[in-house]
This record gives structure tokens, sequence and C-alpha cells, in this order.
């Protein structure tokens, strides 16, 4: 790796923003990051090397980020919610134990044996793209609130799950490095409230603010490399501390500098990174030479959807089911994975994106019709559901970036 190749994958990350605001249909940024990777990659022009040690370790850095800053978005405070959460919850279950059939199923009919991986995929949903697509299209209705708290509960809960679905053959290991990193997030959690509560926040805001020091983001990055160091001594996946931390930011309330200096540093660098080495990783050869690999990704795209709309039985809204069944940091996360260990066939981690563009295109569609439906349009003009800080008083206001 070198500057003018660090130059090049920023040039060609460009493709994210650029066919995210010139097409009339919203496509998440990722998706053009991720094909600018597959362009520039070994399936490519093979002008960059996604084995390349300093490029994998900035990508594996640019994925820890990642995870906090999806942590970060799920509305744990948000009062709102919370007469939902139980709705919400069993929809998220009864959605993963029909994805768990359909997992196991389709991984005997593939002969791949990753039942497990897939049932976790198709089990998930992804806040990220969810939440903001529902703001965006100003879309409401009675069954909104049960319909993002499940989102909510199976992004969170199958993140979790993952690392332990994907190697199965070392879950008791996996599972006690978890449980390690979910211990620290949970107390790093109680620590973060602890001082919000007696304003020693306040006072290192207001210092950082008044010297431009920025202290709040480099005690996070901290904090999240040190949480990704016992995550990998302990053979846990980064992407569980970042999430992990990620969540703990959200209960203990996340200022809006902050958040704004996170964007930055994910957005403007790191993340891009991270998804042009994910698309450069991928064997897309080896998914276009077989076609039952192209069939496998495209089985797990719409069964996902189908699980996700068999709730509709338990009279959720059909276009609602069909927009929970969108999922991206999950399939993403088992690629990187899969990629990185080899744990997953050659192809089958570029199977599992093509499965996630077909469920994002589901969303797309769903929110579309959903837009034109007055039962499903908000009533009122009304705050964002996700937004940050809804229930955090006035110690919270944002404050100009340092």
């Amino acid at each position: 790796m070198s500057l003018p190749l660090l130059a090049l994958v920023g040039l060609v990350a460009l493709a994210g923003p650029l066919l995210a605001g010139l097409l009339r249909w919203r496509m998440p940024v990722v998706i053009g990051e991720l094909l600018a990777g597959i362009l520039i990659g070994g399936s490519g022009l093979r002008l960059v090397d996604a084995q390349d040690p300093t490029f994998t370790f900035l990508a594996e850095v640019g994925f820890a980020v990642t995870m906090f800053v999806a942590g970060t978005h799920v509305p744990i405070r948000d009062a709102r919610l919370r007469p939902a959460l139980l709705a919400g919850a069993l929809r998220a279950v009864a959605v993963g134990v029909l994805s768990a059939m359909a997992g196991f199923g389709v991984a005997a009919l593939f002969g791949t044996g990753h039942g497990a991986v897939y049932a976790v995929v198709m089990a998930s949903s992804s806040a990220a793209l969810v939440l903001p697509a529902v703001d965006q299209l100003g879309l409401g209705g009675d069954q909104l609130l049960p319909t993002l708290a499940q989102v909510a509960v199976a992004d969170t809960a199958c993140i979790v799950a993952l690392p332990l679905a994907i190697d199965w053959h070392h879950a008791p290991r996996a599972a006690l490095g978890a449980a390690l990193v979910a211990l620290l997030a949970i107390a790093i959690a109680v620590a973060l409230r602890w001082a919000d509560e007696r304003d020693h926040w306040d006072r290192l805001r207001e210092l950082s603010k008044d010297h431009r020091l920025a202290l709040e983001l480099r005690i996070s990055l901290v904090v999240l490399f040190g949480l990704a160091a016992v995550a990998a001594l302990t053979h846990v996946s980064v992407l569980l501390a970042g999430f992990a931390l990620g969540l703990a930011v959200s209960f203990a309330g996340e200022p809006h500098r902050l958040a704004r200096q996170l964007f930055a540093v994910a957005e403007g660098f790191l993340a891009p990174l991270f998804y042009v080495w994910l698309g450069a990783s991928l064997s897309m050869v080896a998914l276009v030479r077989d076609p039952r690999l192209v069939l496998l990704g495209l089985t797990l795209g719409v069964a996902a959807v189908l699980t996700h709309l068999a709730l509709a039985l338990s009279r959720q809204h059909p276009l609602w089911s069909v927009s929970t069944s969108a999922q991206l940091g999950v399939p993403v996360a088992a690629a990187t994975i899969g990629a990185s260990t080899g744990l997953l066939a050659p192809g089958e981690p570029a199977a599992l994106i093509l499965g996630a563009f077909v469920t994002i295109a589901a969303l797309t569609a769903a929110t579309a019709v959903a837009s034109r439906r007055p039962e499903l349009r908000a009533r009122t003009q009304r705050e964002p559901v996700h937004a940050r800080h809804a229930t955090l008083g006035p110690r919270h206001e944002a404050a100009s970036p340092e």
C-alpha cells in the first residue's frame, strides 16, 4: 500500500456518493463503494491488492469504526420505542425461527454447510437502512414503532450472534470472548452514565470545545481500539467490539459534537476505505464462473424477504414486513470475516453481498409504495424517531464542531 494507491482508493470511493446522488431511487452509498472496490480489485483491474497487510489493517480499523458508528445509531434511549419493544422483540424472534429453518434448508440445498451463517444473515435487519428511509419519506402509522423496534432488536441480536455462527467449531471460545467484550462494554456504559450525571463530561466537553482539542473523539477512539484489541486477543471479531461500544455510547447519550466528529472520520475516510477493500477482496470471478453461487445469492435475498413477509400473518402490514428484511451490516460483516479468514468458500462472500442487494431493492420498492399509501404516512409533522439525543435534555444540545 502506498500513498498513490491510497489516493486511488479515495478517488474511486467517490462513486458511492455520486451514484447515490445521481440516481432517482435511493441507493445506499456503500453499494457504489463496493462496486468501486470490485472494479479496481482482484476481480477487475487488479490495481490494488486486498491481501496487502497495510491495506488489510486499515480496512480492519475502518471495520471497527464503521460498526462503532452503527451501534450509536441504535435508538436505545428513545422513550417512544419502549412501549413497542415487546411486540418488536417477539416479531424479531419469530423471524429468527423462520430464518433458522430457511437458512439450514438453503445450506442443505446448495451443500455449503453454512446454515447457521445464512440463518443469522436472513434474520437480520439494518437500522442504518430502514430508519433513514422511513424518515426521508415521512412514513408513519400505528405500526411504525413496533416495526422500528423489531429492526433495532434484530440488528443488535444478529450482529452479536454472527461471530458465533460463522465459526461454530470454536463457538465456546468465541462465546467467552464475546461475553468479556460485552461485560467491558456494559462497564463502559455505566461509567459514561456516571460521569454524565456528575457533569464530568460537561466539563471535559467545555475544555475540549474552548481549546479545540477534540478530546471526546480521541478518548472514544482509544477506548474503541482498546476494546478491539481485547476482542482480537480473545479470538472475537472487531465487529463485536465496535458495535458493543457504539451501543454503550448510545445508552449513555452521544453528544452531537462527537457524532459529527465520528461522522467525519468514518464517512470521510475509514468507512469508504473499508468498503472499497471489501469489494476488492470479493471473488467475483468465482461467483460468475459458478452459476450456483449466483443462484445462492439470489436465493438468500429472496428467502430473507419471504421470511420477513411471513409476519404479515401477524397483522403486520406487508409493506412494513418487506421493509424489515433490508440487510447490510450483517452480510457485510459475514463477507468480511469469511474473506479474511477463509471460513467461507471462494465466491460465497460475494453471494452474501448479492443477497443483501436483493433485500435493499425490496426495501426501496416497499417504501416507495408505502409513501403513496395514506395509512402509512405520518399524520403530523414529527421529529424522526431515530433522532439522537431525543431524550437527553438540554445539556446535550448541538454545539459547533471543533
